[in-house]
């Protein structure tokens, strides 16, 4: 058998193609009988049968209960995902945070933590050392629920080159040039911007396909906006799509890490907000915040107000350029919605003029601050459903 550009295609190959077809449907419609593979697949029930062989050797796969698929004949034996058994880690460097989430292969958390900590004050080694040791206790938490974590993949802020492993520069962190490859001995991992993340998160385990094409704005004490378009992130030429963050909203603003003035961080991200409104900084900022919004606070209400109009004003300029259906915001933003999301309609509304009839609606994520690291694990989810062959025997 050969493919379009008449080169011979390796029976190992077609083999491990198929097992992934087989797998995704698994775990698109589970639990399934082999039967039904079989006609969502378009292969033989012997070969099928086959295929499942080798994926439940793989420990990726398990039978279960006889189910009656029709009225007449014997009962099939329904197939599903193994609950214990491969697992994928995800993990997040913030600004203030480190947080580690592992997911099996049914994208059930089984484990979660998060540390908090100002990481502007150390440097990139200590930073990565601690994501290691936390990345040690994610694994070992999952082995001891019969989980063995095969990959990770590594939420990070700023501009990220993601081919060679380096942070090029994370203002917010003080990282230039910033190699993170190799940083977690002994463990396959790829590395990804945290906004981008924050977007597949949304895709997989917030609002979904139902968002269609969307802009996930990721607010912490940087912006940052995950671009998904048919159903994949868009990254731009040099993977660096998204920092919404930078764009100016004052000109005669403060100065900001990038080196910029007046960025949209500067006024909209959580730092900013907290400062505006008269709240140190601290764990517990947030919902001091929230709670002086609901108090009718008059500083808080104004630094709110501010914020959600500069924001609007950013995202009119995103509308315009990219149409998404869209518009999702996470991050520190969905505690503080009730009063953000008006004031920033309201700029979203005036900002395309005529060129639209209407701007896309705002939605807020169930997901907040969470998006980025269960979207990291869900990479690696991903990454095994589509390519079993390295888990088989």
């Amino acid at each position: 058998m050969t493919n379009s550009g008449n080169v011979p295609v390796r029976h190992a190959t077609m083999r491990g193609r198929n097992l992934a077809v087989v797998l995704e449907h698994i775990a698109r419609h589970q639990p399934v009988t082999r039967a039904r593979l079989a006609e969502l697949t378009g292969f033989t029930k012997t070969t099928v049968s086959n295929l499942v062989g080798i994926l439940d050797d793989a420990g990726l796969v398990v039978d279960g209960a006889p189910v009656h698929e029709g009225e007449r004949g014997r009962p099939g034996v329904a197939v599903s995902l193994r609950a214990d058994g491969a697992a994928g880690l995800g993990l997040e460097v913030g600004v203030d945070h480190l947080s580690a989430c592992v997911l099996d292969l049914a994208r059930r958390v089984r484990y979660r933590h998060v540390v908090t900590g100002d990481n502007r004050g150390r440097g990139p080694a200590a930073v990565l050392a601690a994501l290691a040791g936390l990345a040690g206790e994610a694994v070992a938490a999952a082995d001891g629920q019969g989980l063995a974590v095969s990959g990770a993949a590594v939420a990070l802020p700023g501009l990220l080159d993601r081919e060679n492993g380096v942070v090029r520069h994370a203002p917010n962190l003080g990282w230039t040039d910033v190699p993170v490859a190799g940083s977690l001995t002994g463990l396959p991992a790829e590395y990804d911007n945290e906004a981008n993340l924050a977007a597949l998160g949304e895709l997989w385990f917030g609002g979904g396909a139902r968002l269609g094409d969307f802009v996930h704005v990721s607010g912490e004490i940087g912006i940052g906006a995950g671009i998904v378009v048919d159903g994949r992130v868009f990254r731009g030429a040099h993977g660096f799509a998204g920092e919404l963050g930078h764009l100016v909203a004052d000109p005669s603003g403060p100065p900001c890490p990038c080196g910029g003035r007046g960025c949209l961080e500067q006024i909209a991200g959580r730092d900013a907000l907290l400062h505006a409104a008269g709240i140190p900084a601290g764990d517990a900022a947030p919902g001091v915040l929230a709670a002086r919004l609901a108090g009718g606070d008059e500083r808080a209400l104004a630094a709110a107000d501010r914020a959600g109009r500069a924001l609007g004003g950013a995202l009119a300029a995103a509308v315009n350029l990219l149409d998404p259906d869209t518009i999702v915001l996470g991050g520190v933003y969905p505690p503080l919605a009730p009063w953000i999301v008006p004031p920033l309609r309201a700029a979203l509304a005036a900002g395309p003029g005529s060129l639209r009839r209407a701007v896309p609606p705002v939605e807020v994520s169930a997901l907040a601050d969470g998006a980025a690291v269960l979207g990291a694990a869900g990479l690696v989810i991903e990454r095994l459903l589509a390519d079993p062959a390295p888990l088989l025997p």
